[in-house]
């Protein structure tokens, strides 16, 4: 297998696109199946449609298989529109039953039900299985192509099992043994299974304390799991235990990046619009309600601004600072908003609990307002020459820090409670409450003040 490298990258593509515009179907093949999986997905997505039509031709279904499961959706929506229907019926029977279930899960499902038809019964049955479960659940991501062995199997016997039904499995480094009942019962790793006696029966080698996770299990929780020990695989169990699949890393790195863009998205306030393959109106018509929400927030903004219209009149000076005061809560409460939704994802946050946690971010924040504090009372006398200003700004900067920790902190943990993505404290959202709370400090500190500028 080929590796390409940056050096010889566009050299060896050109060596393969030559042959296959030459039609040269034996020099194609040699060097395009060299070709590591994902440079040939990369090859293949450079290719215009009538060289794509040659490749479905030089290609088996089950060659083109591989390439299939590493595009995105929408390119294997395009990609199947190109296919003959009995080559694209003929590499789905060959392609792994959780990723022709995450494409079937995305189509019409006539489309999919013509699908089924033209599978095994066995796969169309594990496929309706997978689709059956609700999304973003373990249940949903494990795939069927693990397996298991019986606890009174002798070692040698297993091995021999390897042989015949290991090329066929997802992962083999770890065997998970189940009882008469099909009930998981324990896990023998493939290092025990080849450095034990093979007249050993596996019961006698397995360990029988297997961390495992429940088909209705969020995917998330699955992927601190499978951080926390370090597995590559772990089995996925009904409520009564019985074994019903696994779910392997490379699934989970897959989880991993769907819900850190969606953190993403909901820290933007633009959930559902990140991807570039959107349109324009599509895109638009995602963020427009987030939009139109925070221009309300905005409202109020320029409400609190209207309440203290008097002492803008008499000291027009103030406003000169309100975009400070308001950019820096917005800031400020937003990184506290992102160290809290992350430790809250990682874990942490229980380790060190609420108190501790938030307590460490309002100390930031007071350590944070009074540098600028300090600063802005340096600044602020050389360039307007006026003390009293320059200890209102300072002062209402102290404060509007301080609190913004706290709104940033506290928000997503009370959103976290209810049950929900503590991401959806979006930033904008944040910076929002921050800007009205900052407003109103700094107002009624230089109201109160006013009589000693």
């Amino acid at each position: 297998m080929v590796k390409l490298t940056e050096q010889n990258r566009e050299q060896y593509a050109e060596s393969i696109l030559q042959a296959l515009n030459s039609e040269e179907l034996q020099q194609f093949r040699q060097l395009f199946l060299e070709l590591h999986p994902q440079d040939q997905h990369d090859f293949f997505l450079e290719l215009e449609e009538s060289q794509r039509e040659k490749v479905y031709e030089y290609l088996s279904p089950e060659e083109f298989a591989e390439i299939f499961q590493e595009l995105e959706l929408e390119e294997q929506k395009d990609i199947i529109e190109e296919l003959d229907q009995t080559y694209a019926q003929d590499m789905f029977g060959e392609m792994s039953t959780d990723d022709v279930a995450d494409f079937l899960g995305e189509v019409p499902e006539s489309k999919a039900e013509t699908v089924l038809e033209g599978l095994e019964d066995d796969d169309a049955k594990d496929i309706r299985e997978l689709l059956s479960y609700e999304e973003e659940t373990a249940g949903a991501i494990m795939t069927k192509e693990f397996m298991n062995i019986p606890a009174d199997a002798a070692l040698r016997d297993v091995i021999e099992l390897l042989r015949q039904e290991g090329p066929d499995a997802e992962t083999i480094y770890y065997l998970y043994v189940v009882n008469a009942k099909q009930e998981l019962a324990g896990v023998v790793s493939l290092r025990d299974l080849i450095t034990s006696d093979p007249n050993k029966k596996v019961e006698e080698v397995m360990s029988t304390r297997v961390v495992s996770v429940n088909t209705g299990d969020d995917q998330e929780d699955v992927a601190n799991l499978i951080k926390k020990y370090d597995f590559l695989a772990v089995p996925v169990v009904t409520t009564n235990n019985t074994l019903v699949g696994i779910i392997t890393v490379d699934d989970i790195i897959d989880v991993i990046e769907e819900e850190a863009t969606e953190d993403i998205g909901e820290f933007v306030a633009s959930r559902g619009a990140t991807d570039v393959n959107l349109t324009s109106f599509t895109a638009a018509k995602k963020r427009a309600p987030w939009i139109i929400m925070l221009m309300f927030f905005g409202l109020i903004t320029a409400g609190v601004i209207g309440q203290f219209e008097e002492t803008l009149e008499r000291i027009v000076l103030l406003a000169v600072f309100i975009p400070l005061i308001m950019d820096s809560a917005g800031n400020t409460g937003t990184q506290s908003l992102a160290v809290m939704v992350r430790s809250l994802a990682t874990g942490t946050f229980e380790k060190k609990g609420m108190f501790n946690t938030v307590r460490r971010e309002f100390g930031t924040g007071l350590f944070l307002g009074l540098f600028c504090a300090i600063t802005l009372m340096i600044l602020i006398p050389i360039v307007y020459r006026d003390v009293m200003l320059a200890f209102i700004v300072g002062l209402s900067l102290f404060l509007t820090l301080s609190i913004a920790t706290i709104v940033g902190a506290v928000v997503p943990v009370l959103i976290n409670k209810l049950k929900l993505d503590p991401a959806i404290a979006s930033g904008p959202f944040i910076t929002t409450i921050n800007d009205v709370l900052g407003l109103m400090i700094y107002f009624s500190i230089a109201t109160a003040l006013l009589q000693y500028l």
